[in-house]
C-alpha cells in the first residue's frame, strides 16, 4: 500500500502544471456548473476530456516521471501520453464551450478590453495550425527531441527536460484540435474531412520512420541513460528497441484512429446536409 501511495508523489514538483492541470478540471468544472440543460455534453465528452487531463497528470507529476528519466521506453510512453493520447482524448471532448463558460467574469472582461493581446495571440495561433505548420510542427518536434545529441542535453538538464515536455504537449493539443474540430466557425481554420484525412496519413509515415530507425539500429543511439544510471537491469540495446516500437505503432496506430473518426465525422456531416436538402413533403 505503501508503495502504491508513493507512486504519486512528484518527482519533481512543478507549480506550472499542478496549476495548469487542476486548475483546467475546477474551469471545466465550473462551465458544466453553470450550463444549461441544452448546453450541457454528453458523458462521453466529459469523460475523454477528464482521463486526458489526468493521463497528462500521471506522467508529469508522479513516480512515472522518474521512471521516465531513467528508462528510454518508458519516456516514449510519456511522450506518448503528452503528445498522442491526452490531447487526442481532451481534443475529441470538445471541451472550448464548457471551459469558456467556466472562466470567471472578471476575466472574460479583462481579455475582452485588450484588443492588441487578443489580436497577437490569435495571430500566432492561426499561424501555428495552418496544415503544413501544423504537420511540420507534429512530426518535427518528434525528430528533434530524438536527435541523439539534443536528447542527452534535455535529459540531463531540468529546464530543458520541461521545455521538451511542454512542447510536446502544447503541440499535441494544437494538432488533435485541428484534426477534430466541429464547433461554430472561429479562429481555428476550418479544414475539409478529406484534408484532416491526408494530414494525418502524412504525420503517420515520418513517425513510422523515425520509430523503425531507433527500433533496428544496430548500436546504441541514446547513451544519455548509460550515464545516469536506469531504473531497472536492462539491456540497453533492448531498452531502445521497446522505446521504438512505442514511438513507431501506437503513435502510427493513433493517427489510424483519428482518420476513422474523421470519417464518421464526415459521414454524419454528409447525412445532415441530405436531410436539410430533402423536399419536405405534407401528408393530407
Amino acid at each position: 500500500m505503501t508503495d502504491f501511495l508513493a507512486f504519486f508523489v512528484p518527482w519533481e514538483f512543478s507549480w506550472l502544471v499542478q496549476l495548469t492541470i487542476w486548475g483546467a478540471l475546477l474551469l471545466y468544472w465550473n462551465g458544466l456548473r453553470l450550463s444549461r440543460p441544452d448546453e450541457l455534453p454528453g458523458t462521453g465528452p466529459v469523460l475523454a476530456f477528464v482521463v486526458g487531463v489526468v493521463l497528462m497528470y500521471l506522467v508529469t507529476q508522479t513516480r512515472f516521471d522518474y521512471w521516465s528519466q531513467y528508462m528510454f521506453y518508458v519516456h516514449r510512453g510519456q511522450h506518448l501520453v503528452l503528445h498522442h493520447l491526452a490531447p487526442f482524448l481532451i481534443a475529441l471532448a470538445m471541451p472550448a464551450p464548457v471551459l469558456a463558460r467556466g472562466l470567471p467574469r472578471g476575466v472574460k472582461d479583462w481579455f475582452a478590453r485588450r484588443d492588441l493581446l487578443r489580436a497577437g495571440w490569435v495571430g500566432i495561433y492561426r499561424f501555428l495550425q495552418q496544415p503544413f505548420i501544423a504537420c511540420l510542427l507534429f512530426v518535427g518536434l518528434i525528430a528533434f527531441w530524438l536527435t541523439p545529441e539534443i536528447h542527452f542535453d534535455a535529459m540531463l538538464s531540468s529546464t530543458l527536460y520541461w521545455v521538451m515536455n511542454w512542447s510536446m504537449a502544447l503541440d499535441g493539443l494544437l494538432f488533435w484540435w485541428l484534426m477534430f474540430d466541429r464547433g461554430r466557425p472561429g479562429i481555428t481554420p476550418r479544414l475539409g474531412y478529406g484534408t484532416r484525412v491526408l494530414l494525418l496519413a502524412a504525420v503517420m509515415v515520418p513517425q513510422i520512420i523515425i520509430g523503425a530507425s531507433i527500433t533496428f539500429a544496430d548500436q546504441v543511439w541514446f547513451d544519455v541513460y548509460a550515464v545516469c544510471g536506469r531504473a531497472w537491469p536492462l539491456a540497453p540495446i533492448t531498452d531502445q528497441q521497446l522505446g521504438g516500437l512505442i514511438t513507431w505503432i501506437p503513435a502510427a496506430m493513433m493517427s489510424v484512429v483519428g482518420a476513422l473518426i474523421v470519417l464518421r465525422f464526415w459521414m454524419y456531416s454528409d447525412r445532415g446536409r441530405e436531410r436539410q436538402t430533402q423536399p419536405q413533403v405534407t401528408y393530407f
